[in-house]
């Protein structure tokens, strides 16, 4: 379940403006949602590393509902997915052909259908220094059964922005890989009213996408923002401690 962006700027102008401290218009919010979000999903994977120490320690909490780190793999659930690479003949690679922007690439798969046997080879990454030695040699050259690749990126349309670029060889008939992709950038859209006030749109707006959990960290962290835009150092400090509280009883 996805936290409401309604509910976390209504929140937010509340406590703001329960002391008279300030004001953040929907602009400003919507700018601090999208950063705010972003940092709390590219911390799952420090987490994630974190707790996966101590999972092999046998000293995580493994009572269901409190493994801390399926906790952590479960927040990254949404942004999953199997995606279909498309092979670019002018790069001579393949192409990321997903529509959410990607943030990572985890376990390719190269399918080669057209050879006898056929295969769905699992595809090591190696660095490019050492895809090309290995390619040149006869004793480790890549094969349909052991697929090497290494990732980079390319222009792939004139005067658009580079695109992941996988090389592969051999070069398969098909591509698939598991990726994680960028949430969405949150939006907390509007009307005006007949006094110029601005009226919640739910129709146009878009949520935040991380996990229902993450609802609390999202109102400090952007308060913590929102601290330094009204100049109240208060407001940051309280918000910071707020955040380091919430973050030791997560991982303690």
């Amino acid at each position: 379940m996805a936290v409401n962006i309604n509910t976390v700027y209504t929140t937010v102008l509340y406590i703001l403006n329960k002391e008279q401290r300030g004001y953040i218009p929907p602009a400003e919010f919507n700018s601090l949602a999208v950063q705010v979000q972003q940092e709390i999903f590219e911390s799952y994977f420090p987490d994630g590393n974190q707790l996966n120490r101590v999972n092999q320690n046998n000293t995580q909490n493994d009572t269901e509902f409190f493994n801390m780190f399926k906790d952590n793999a479960y927040k990254l659930y949404p942004f999953e997915e199997e995606t279909s690479f498309t092979y670019n003949v002018a790069n001579t690679g393949w192409i990321y052909g997903g529509s959410r922007p990607l943030y990572r690439i985890g376990e390719i798969i190269s399918t080669y259908n057209t050879t006898n046997p056929q295969y769905d080879s699992v595809t090591q990454v190696s660095s490019k220094k050492e895809y090309t030695e290995v390619s040149k040699s006869k004793l480790t050259s890549p094969t349909n059964q052991y697929p090497l690749a290494y990732i980079t990126n390319a222009v792939v349309t004139a005067g658009s922005s580079p695109q992941v670029l996988l090389k592969i060889s051999p070069k398969p008939d098909v591509v698939k890989a598991n990726c994680v992709v960028n949430p969405t950038n949150p939006n907390w859209a509007f009307t005006v009213g007949t006094l110029g006030q601005y009226i919640y749109n739910s129709g146009t707006s878009t949520d935040f996408q991380l996990d229902i959990s993450e609802q609390t960290n999202l109102i400090i962290g952007v308060l913590k923002y929102a601290g330094v835009i009204v100049r109240d150092p208060e407001v940051i400090q309280v918000a910071m401690q707020d955040a380091a509280k919430v973050e030791q009883n997560e991982k303690s």
